[in-house]
Parts: C-alpha cells; sequence; structure tokens
C-alpha cells in the first residue's frame, strides 16, 4: 500500500496506537486522531500503520460531508476541541434583564454573549456525555437508549435558546425534530 498519498478523514490502523482518522498532513507526516490515545504525529512511512478500506461502501454512501462530521466528533470526544459557535447578529453586545416580580427588587444584567457561551458549553457536553454512554462498554444497549431518552429530553428542553445562534446546524433538537430526520 502506497501511505505516503492518504487523505484528510481516511480511516488508519496503527498497531501500538489502535483505530483513528487522518487530521492533517504535512510533507513527511500525517496528523492522526486516534480513538484511544488522542492526536499523534506519525510518519507516512511508518509500518505500523495500515489504512483502513470500509467495506460496501460507495461515494454515494459515505460522502465528504459524512467524513467532515464523523472527523468533528472524533476531534470533540478525544481532543477536548470545542466548536466555535456564532451568536447571532440581533444579539451581539446585548444584554439580557431578569426583573424580579417584586419592583422593590433589583433585576440582574447579563451579558447576552456570556449567557450564549454557557448555553454552547452545555451543549457541548450534553454531545460528550452522550458519545461516553454511547461507547460505555459495560452498559446494555437498554441502557444506552434509555439514557440516550433523556439527553433528547433535555435538548428539548434548551430549544427554547435556539433563537439566540446565528445557524440553524447549531440548534438543539429534541424528539420531535429528531423524528423529522
Amino acid at each position: 500500500m502506497d501511505q505516503t498519498k492518504l487523505g484528510i478523514g481516511t480511516r488508519l490502523q496503527h498497531t501500538q496506537h489502535g483505530p483513528g482518522v487522518i487530521a492533517g498532513v504535512k510533507y513527511a507526516t500525517y496528523i492522526i486522531s486516534f480513538i484511544n490515545v488522542g492526536i499523534k504525529e506519525i510518519d507516512k512511512t511508518d509500518p505500523q500503520l495500515d489504512e483502513i478500506i470500509p467495506e460496501n461502501v460507495t461515494e454515494e454512501i459515505e460522502t465528504h460531508s459524512e467524513v467532515e462530521k464523523s472527523l468533528l466528533k472524533i476531534l470533540r470526544l478525544w481532543g477536548g476541541i470545542t466548536e466555535m459557535v456564532p451568536l447571532g447578529d440581533r444579539w451581539k453586545n446585548g444584554i439580557m434583564l431578569l426583573q424580579p416580580a417584586d419592583k422593590t427588587q433589583k433585576p440582574k444584567e447579563i451579558p447576552i454573549d456570556i449567557f450564549f457561551h454557557k448555553i454552547v458549553m452545555l451543549r457541548d457536553r450534553l454531545r460528550v456525555l452522550e458519545q461516553h454512554i454511547n461507547a460505555h462498554k459495560t452498559l446494555s444497549d437498554e441502557d444506552k437508549v434509555a439514557l440516550q431518552q433523556y439527553i433528547t429530553r433535555v435538548y428539548g428542553s434548551l430549544t427554547t435558546f435556539n433563537v439566540l445562534f446565528k445557524n440553524k446546524e447549531h440548534w438543539f433538537v429534541g424528539e420531535k425534530g429528531s423524528k423529522e430526520d
């Protein structure tokens, strides 16, 4: 196998590090995100490196965008990488005002970008929790499904905050949204 011409998104198996995906390409090395050990820079001619060829996969089945989504999922899970999520333009530099019903008490002002950052972090942590549940070795499939349903309901409860996101692909999607997909 000529492994010096592989591209980003290529799945690999390394004898020492296990399975991984090419996240970057340099002149003589690949930057590989390994499931078990994180991101490593490996020489392109490393004899311990083999390409994983998925069976029964055609270009129609696996598109580049699916590979990118898969790679991002791996990087988020194992690299501690958080996605840059833009705040909707109309909310930039805005203030969220929490007004108590008792008018004698002072309202609380919170910059929307700080509140938005906390919402995005909550979403990212839910995604990591979801991935840990799905990858858990001792949970039964029934337990995984039950826990996954709770997470889906949490996403549904958070859909109120979708108005803050600039791009729809960053929105929380609950049970109704997942049924449409």
